[in-house]
């Protein structure tokens, strides 16, 4: 069994309040919880209204699965025209960590 973890650091565009923020990150949530089957959520920089910090999650049975599924959304994530990526880092628990 692997396990993946993916954060990734947004500066957001055009945006004035928490509110607006959750509007544009939630949406982008779902989708990738719904794409990419994973587990993702607004992790870090809850209180700035221009950033925030995603996580994402994956367990499968092999490791280059892993790092596939992470990659994908590590680039959907970066093609949201609203979205900057910051920075994105992951780590990966294999069977012998």
């Amino acid at each position: 069994m692997f396990v993946g973890a993916l954060e990734l650091d947004i500066l957001l565009g055009d945006v004035h309040s928490l509110k607006q923020k959750r509007s544009v990150v939630r949406p982008v949530l779902a989708e990738v919880r719904k794409r990419f089957a994973v587990s993702v959520a607004e992790a870090g920089h809850t209180d700035l209204h221009r950033r925030t910090l995603i996580g994402v999650a994956v367990v499968a049975e092999g490791g280059e699965h892993v790092r596939d599924v992470l990659d994908s959304c590590e680039r959907y994530v970066a093609s949201r025209p609203e979205f900057e990526l910051l920075a994105a880092r992951r780590r990966l628990l294999g069977p012998d960590d």
